[in-house]
């Protein structure tokens, strides 16, 4: 098992399922993910390039996007939190993924992963 995989498998619940739940999601839509242990939590990344990340925080876990400032869809749904480029979403429950919205920014995440870094 990977140090990716470890992680996710070692948070206590709810986050494993949550993450789990993102896991499979992520991966089922954006099938060219690879997912890697970088910078001390999951990462995905598409040909090399930062995708997305998943990150376990406090109370919620973060489902976090490299290219998040190009996003149009479900703006409400999104957290920046003072960042200007990253944009997230926050989960605190299994029950609180919409997993229509998570897959249409996920699919959006896929069209402007070539886009340049800041907009």
């Amino acid at each position: 098992m990977n140090p990716a995989e470890n992680y996710i498998l070692d948070k206590p619940e709810p986050f494993r399922s949550i993450l789990l739940h993102l896991q499979s999601v992520v991966e089922r839509t954006v099938t060219q993910v690879d997912l890697k242990f970088k910078y001390r939590v999951p990462f995905y990344y598409i040909n090399g390039t930062p995708f997305c990340y998943l990150n376990q925080s406090k109370d919620y876990i973060d489902l976090g996007f490299w290219k998040g400032a190009h996003f149009t869809v479900h703006q409400e749904h999104m957290i920046s939190e003072g960042r200007k480029v990253i944009k997230s979403l926050r989960y605190t429950s299994l029950e609180s993924i919409n997993d229509s919205v998570l897959i249409d920014i996920l699919k959006e995440a896929y069209a402007v992963r070539n886009a340049r870094f800041y907009k």
